[in-house]
């Protein structure tokens, strides 16, 4: 670590979620030795950048602390001497998110950020540019912690400890810090009086609580949350639709379902729900571009000096936090209880040992200590198991560029229907993303000279937009 103060570097330094991030290092001022906070960005992203981080600047001016602020579109001098990284970053920004949603639901299948076909193009647009960033990091900072909530988060994690090498690599999801919370308020219990263990991957994991008694009290928890009322089933994500589980079914599980478990077991539900919006042109991500709109108006006031409320609107709140929280942890050896993507290493006895999976554990000076979870039951072992093996398909095709694993991918994932559905989605998801896919320019060239329908199909759909 830096003897004179740490340095630490943001990758997509434009992002909405920034001023969350710095917030968190404010509040762990005692804890943070930070000289220098240097945010970076790509020339598409220049004007938020700058907007961003003059309120960062404020920001840290009002807590009375002397930290220099650096902007910068040049990323490999940035990563220079950094203590810790973190990443951010959106490649092709929300449009590229629009299409993801679009033209899957335009077929009349699922299109979402981490889940579906739009969950694996973000994939593919991602993990060639954390590969890239870590090839800068070996020679720019090679003892630098890379802490990464770019989604999806278990992908793009298992990419860079597994493709990348760089085992010094944690993952980021803010969907446990919600569950935490939402157990602890259905057992009028303090969280820290709380003991959970979560085991699964990224948005798609199952979790169980006991107290400082050594009760479990999942099945309680599961009661309070799932069983029949008048009253609409809770959920603390403001990002997807909150269809209703089977309280029968959750109860036989004997675990809690993440919240993206609805794309699963309340699938007819939720793909009506997405449908519906992309009708009336309100799919999550157009509605996310107002909502960043309005913060970027908002982030522009030269008297803003503090996180505002509605950036908790955006969705995604407490991510940085977390990150926060681990950076802390890992420069004091906290020993810190969290929930990351990290290596299995045994922890789920059905997965390969080297997998990155989403697991509870403790965050130390020498990394992540995963607790160990075990073996799953048979219904959640098959889907978790089958989730894997299309996650590690989905990284090889993305970068290989291999088209013939892509298209496996997408067969296998279990909100893509088989067929030449898939093939269709798939071919013009390629032609949508021809920017920001390089690694498929082979075969997107060959969709461009031989498939008009195509090309004329994704255009038209587009302009629509």
């Amino acid at each position: 670590m830096a003897k004179d103060g740490l340095k630490i570097v943001t990758i997509g330094g434009g992002s909405s979620y920034t001023p969350e991030l710095i917030e968190g290092y404010i509040k762990r001022q005692d804890l943070l030795p930070i000289k220098e906070i240097v945010l970076v960005d790509i020339e598409a992203g220049k004007e938020k950048l700058e907007i961003v981080g003059e309120m960062a600047k404020r920001m840290i001016k009002a807590a009375g602390l002397d930290w220099t602020v650096t902007l910068t579109l040049d990323r490999k001098s940035a990563l220079k001497d950094a203590d810790f990284v973190t990443t951010q970053f959106r490649v092709g920004l929300l449009d590229a998110r629009v299409k993801d949603e679009r033209i899957p639901l335009s077929h009349g299948v699922l299109g979402q950020e981490t889940n579906g076909a739009g969950g694996i193009f973000k994939a593919f647009r991602t993990i060639p540019v954390i590969l890239d960033i870590i090839e800068d990091m070996k020679t720019e900072c090679p003892d630098a912690w890379l802490v990464n909530f770019t989604n999806p988060a278990g992908m793009v994690t298992e990419a860079a400890i597994r493709h990348g090498g760089w085992k010094k690599t944690v993952g980021l999801c803010n969907v446990p810090i919600g569950h935490r919370k939402m157990a602890a308020e259905k057992l009028d219990l303090p969280e820290e009086d709380l003991f959970f263990k979560f085991a699964g991957i990224n948005h798609f994991h199952w979790h169980r609580v006991w107290d400082k008694e050594g009760t479990e009290r999942t099945q309680e928890v599961i009661d309070a949350i799932y069983k029949p009322t008048d009253d609409e089933q809770e959920s603390h994500l403001k990002n997807i639709h909150n269809a209703s589980f089977h309280y029968e079914q959750i109860k036989a599980l004997e675990m809690l379902p993440c919240g993206y478990h609805r794309y699963y077991y309340a699938e007819e539900e939720m793909l009506h729900h997405s449908i519906d919006e992309f009708e009336k042109g309100e799919t999550r991500a157009q509605v996310v571009k107002k909502t960043e709109a309005r913060l970027f108006e908002l982030y522009k006031d030269p008297e803003l000096d503090y996180k505002p409320e509605e950036l908790s609107q955006r969705g995604g709140t407490h991510y940085s936090d977390a990150a926060c929280e681990i950076i802390a942890s890992i420069q004091n050896d906290l020993r810190k209880e969290m929930v990351v993507s990290t290596e299995n290493k045994g922890t789920i006895s059905e997965l390969p040992y080297d997998a990155v999976v989403e697991v509870s554990g403790v965050v130390t000076s020498h990394g992540f200590e995963p607790y160990n979870w075990g073996a799953f039951i048979p219904e959640a072992r098959g889907l978790l198991q089958g989730m894997k093996g299309m996650e590690e398909t989905v990284i090889s095709a993305a970068i290989e560029g291999n088209y013939n694993r892509a298209l496996s991918a997408f067969i296998v994932n279990p909100l893509i229907p088989g067929g030449n559905k898939a093939k269709d989605i798939l071919d013009q998801l390629l032609y949508a993303h021809k920017e920001h896919l390089p690694q498929f320019s082979e075969k997107i060239n060959e969709i461009e000279m031989n498939q008009p329908n195509t090309v004329q199909y994704v255009d038209e759909l587009m302009e629509s937009n």
